[in-house]
């Protein structure tokens, strides 16, 4: 590298101002062909010191770099897609899953408003039951008290009757029974 710079400056100073004049094409005092020579000296170094190959090396580097980077991007590119449909298909899962969550608890619902409707219903129907129970048992309670009270009154109308057709004296044992077995047997 030194040598290079070194070349490099010793052709600068060659092809200076004052080096410059006017005249033959190849001759040293012509500024274009000093120039020309100054080019011809450089890239000669360059290539004397394989800067060329380096370049294309450090080019080749990149380039493989970048071949690196771009495989990395697409497989990683590619792994995201992976989990992107993985992702889907478990959404899809969900929702179906979701779905028939829903149905179930649809069903269940409606099985236990039937079950409600049901009981309801056989809770009408048992206090209907019990209701009409209740009514039938105050009727035969009802028809007894009336008949108690009936046979009472006519027991009662039959002995004031019986008491003022027969006197006091008279009266004999058998009406009495009579009397008695009526009222027992109407009870």
């Amino acid at each position: 590298m030194k040598r290079l710079l070194a070349t490099a400056a010793a052709g600068a100073m060659i092809a200076g101002p004052a080096a410059a004049a006017t005249g033959p094409f190849f001759s040293l005092g012509n500024t274009d062909f000093i120039v020309l020579l100054a080019f011809l000296v450089f890239i000669g170094v360059l290539v004397y010191f394989k800067v060329p190959a380096l370049l294309g090396g450090l080019l080749d580097k990149r380039a493989e770099g970048i071949r690196g980077d771009l495989d990395e991007a697409r497989r990683l590119r590619e792994e995201a897609q992976e989990i992107y449909a993985s992702y889907e298909r478990r959404q899809r899962e969900v929702k179906g899953q979701a779905e028939e969550i829903v149905a179930n608890a649809r069903r269940e619902a409606e099985a236990q408003a039937g079950r409600a409707k049901d009981d309801l219903a056989r809770s009408i129907d048992r206090r209907l039951q019990a209701a009409e129970d209740q009514i039938a048992s105050a009727e035969k309670d009802a028809v007894r008290a009336v008949r108690d009270r009936a046979v009472s009154a006519a027991v009662a109308a039959a002995s004031e009757l019986l008491a003022q057709q027969v006197q006091a004296g008279n009266r004999s044992a058998g009406i009495d029974d009579a009397i008695e077995d009526v009222a027992r047997r109407l009870n």
